[in-house]
């Protein structure tokens, strides 16, 4: 595996070892449980969950009382939606979104449809970008929530977050940010963007999987939302059960590690993307689908019109570790919904691919990837 250059981080990330570090402790000789209020192991284990708490917030520019720790960032929009809609004092809500959203949002926005709640899925242009009039002219006053994410996990575009908030804030609606794809690699600030949910996933940035976050406004407004499972009244009754204390200690590991470096690393990520697309580029028949100007410094999505994107993976799995689009939804092996909202066509959906860089990457990987992916085309070709 070794011998493969990844070029996949944006469907997950190793786990740093100095987070590794962090956590191994809390697996043996530190193992209680932080709802165990009674003795030293258990204050042990809740000083390691309220101090990533407080790094997790830190990260976001929130307060520690405003994250809910959560499995991961499924679970974390199905509660932020779900509870929303829930809790709602409408009779008939009516929730807002986009057609390139991911799926974990697209698909509680269809099922809540069955529901009976009215729902509007916003079109995109062609690189991606929105228009502001549109959601606003969107807008009822039976919206109880808006739906957006920081930034698109397959084109890495980055949506104008802090012009949604004050769009929803100015009708008095909530807006909840899918921001899995954005934390650890730009800056994100829940306050000044006036976002007031937000779901996080911690091996998006270095950190282990199997958690997440929910980070929850308290005040101006305050959010209450409804649990979707009860049984110990854990996370301020939002999420009962064992909390996850070893891994919550590498999400906090993880988030400040990624607060330190995260102006460096995205200087380098950036530079490292553009060698790469210089290279592709000079790949006759291949386009940039969306735009390197307003997107996230790591995604590179290119579509190979010559050739099915499944037969380029497949010449370039021995060599180069990519995908098609949303690990999440790889496994049905249809067309980018997202390459699709922005207007390319099945076959141009089909025979796009993404590589996403991280920081372990380096230049003379991304020069032998630039080499294996004209081979792979000239192969394509014969």
């Amino acid at each position: 595996m070794s011998e493969v250059i990844y070029l996949d981080y944006n469907a997950t990330t190793p786990c740093d070892p100095s987070v590794l570090e962090i956590m191994l402790p809390y697996f043996n000789r530190q193992f209680g449980n932080a709802a165990s209020k009674s003795h030293v192991y258990g204050w042990t284990a809740e000083e390691a969950v309220e101090g990533a708490r407080a790094k997790t917030a830190s990260l976001i520019n929130a307060r520690p009382d405003e994250i809910i720790f959560t499995s991961g960032a499924t679970e974390s929009i199905n509660l932020a939606i779900r509870g929303v809609v829930e809790k709602s004092l409408v009779r008939q809500p009516h929730i807002i979104t986009y057609a390139t959203e991911h799926k974990a949002v697209l698909d509680v926005y269809a099922l809540l449809a069955t529901k009976g709640i009215s729902v509007t899925i916003l079109p995109v242009n062609t690189d991606g970008s929105i228009h502001l009039s549109a959601l606003e002219a969107a807008i009822t006053p039976d919206t109880v929530l808006i739906a957006a994410m920081y930034a698109n996990n397959e084109t890495g575009y980055i949506l104008p977050v802090k012009e949604i908030g004050a769009i929803a804030h100015k009708y008095n609606v909530l807006f909840f940010c899918d921001a899995t794809q954005a934390i650890g690699k730009i800056p994100v600030d829940v306050a000044t963007e006036q976002i007031d949910l937000l779901s996080i996933s911690a091996h998006k940035f270095y950190g282990p999987k199997g958690v997440g976050a929910l980070y929850i406004r308290k005040k101006m407004p305050k959010i209450i939302i409804s649990a979707l499972q009860v049984g110990g009244g854990h996370e301020r009754n939002l999420r009962s059960g064992t909390l996850n204390v070893p891994g919550i200690a590498g999400m906090g590991a993880a988030a400040d590690l990624c607060k330190q470096k995260l102006e460096a690393n995205g200087k380098q990520l950036a530079a490292l993307r553009n060698q790469l697309w210089t290279g592709v580029a000079a790949i006759e028949g291949v386009r940039l689908n969306g735009t390197l100007t307003n997107c996230l410094p790591n995604v590179l999505n290119v579509c190979f019109d010559f050739t099915g994107g499944d037969n380029m993976l497949q010449r370039l799995s021995k060599n180069i570790a990519a995908s098609s689009g949303s690990a999440c939804s790889s496994v049905t092996m249809q067309a980018s919904h997202v390459l699709k909202a922005m207007g390319l066509s099945e076959p141009a959906a089909l025979a796009s691919i993404r590589f996403s860089l991280g920081a372990p990457t380096t230049k003379e990987e991304v020069t032998k990837a630039i080499s294996y992916i004209q081979t792979a085309a000239t192969g394509c070709r014969k």
